[in-house]
């Protein structure tokens, strides 16, 4: 992922360094495809790519800040290791 945005920058970089340079272009336009070609779309890629590893990251965190409590696992209220069952009691008629 990483080697893909640096080819990415590299190419901007090379477009913004012509634009600089050539006779029609300025250095703004340079900057301006600079900002708005490479660097923010790329943060915008990066940020959307890297979500489920920080995902992962935070639920390894919780789990292990769990562990550390000595608190039960959130599917287990009575921490005795069994299927949960219904929270409330059925209602038996009489016969």
């Amino acid at each position: 992922m990483f080697l893909v945005a640096i080819a990415w920058m590299y190419v901007v970089l090379m477009v913004a360094v012509v634009e600089a340079t050539s006779p029609q272009g300025t250095v703004l336009g340079a900057l301006f495809t600079l900002l708005l070609y490479g660097l923010l779309p790329l943060a915008i890629v990066l940020y959307l790519l890297g979500s489920p590893a920080r995902r992962r990251l935070r639920r390894t965190q919780d789990a292990l800040a769990a562990e550390d409590s000595g608190a039960a696992a959130p599917l287990d209220p009575d921490g005795r290791g069994h299927a949960p069952g219904d929270a409330v009691a059925p209602e038996r008629k009489e016969p």
